[in-house]
């Protein structure tokens, strides 16, 4: 079956705003895009940890949907409420040091005090941007990609979240139905938007083949807090994730989405609006 490539997105630093792109890269790790001087920076390059080196994220603080991305050929811009711009360059260098991300010990690169005292003041709390080291190695659960080997950076768990714009439909319907506000696809904070499936069909995928590129679709995902957080104001609500809960809930989660990792077809370009082959697994 044939569906189609809605939007693309991607989000630089773990927690924050994304970008809405036209075009994107894909690499062995993910969506990528390239910069001058440096290799491309790719999904999640960027992550936020506390003094401790553990990682941040919306669900515990949930101003981090309130600062915003954008990369040039040679910097990554991040603007926030109350703050001055902040530009850190993508060529700078730093002290390698480790960081947990949930059950893994990954080494990240440090990115100058100016960023760490920006981060730490927008968040009230004591916290570094760290970048991921382009020596690491971070891998998928080989239990859900064997026989394939799936890097990916500092996303939770695999490279790829793909959802469905008829599955958004569906719970803004039954959002309406409950008297409250419709949600936007950017709380789910997905890289790939199909358009095309009926509501949920992305349960069910296999193989998503865009132009040279193949992914596998390999774990529905889970999910948590972040998206009862508004991605303009910052403030959460259980009002979404309470609703998903009472139709979406299975023996491993509250479910929105599928998770996916690259199979073929690294460094081709993926462009919205290009036709989807899918095959289901039924």
């Amino acid at each position: 079956m044939t569906a189609h490539l809605r939007e693309i997105s991607l989000y630089p630093i773990k927690g924050c705003r994304g970008l809405s792109l036209r075009s994107a890269v894909l690499a062995p790790t993910g969506l990528a895009i390239e910069s001058e001087g440096a290799a491309e920076v790719g999904d999640r390059e960027w992550v936020v940890v506390d003094e401790g080196g553990e990682f941040l994220s919306q669900r515990e603080h949930p101003r981090m949907a309130l600062i915003e991305t954008k990369l040039t050929t040679t910097h990554l811009r991040l603007k926030a409420p109350g703050m001055l711009l902040l530009e850190v360059p993508l060529a700078s260098e730093g002290d390698v040091l480790e960081v947990q991300v949930w059950n893994d010990r990954v080494t990240a690169v440090t990115q100058g005090e100016v960023a760490d005292t920006w981060v730490s003041r927008f968040l009230g709390v004591p916290a570094r941007l760290m970048r991921f080291d382009p020596e690491a190695r971070r891998y998928s659960n080989a239990r859900c990609t064997a026989p394939h080997v799936a890097p990916y950076k500092f996303a939770d768990a695999f490279a790829v979240l793909v959802t469905n714009q008829a599955s958004l439909d569906d719970l803004n319907r039954r959002l309406a139905a409950a008297g409250a506000a419709p949600a936007t696809m950017t709380r789910f904070r997905p890289n790939l938007v199909l358009e095309g499936l009926a509501a949920y069909e992305e349960d069910y995928i296999r193989t998503l083949r865009i132009g040279d590129v193949t992914l596998r679709a390999v774990k529905r995902c889970a999910r948590c807090t972040v998206p009862g957080v508004d991605p303009e104001t910052g403030i959460e609500s259980n009002v979404i994730p309470d609703l998903l809960a009472t139709y979406r809930r299975t023996d491993d989660g509250v479910m929105f989405g599928v998770n996916a990792i690259a199979v073929d077809g690294a460094g081709s370009e993926l462009r919205a609006g290009a036709p989807v082959e899918i095959e289901l697994d039924l």
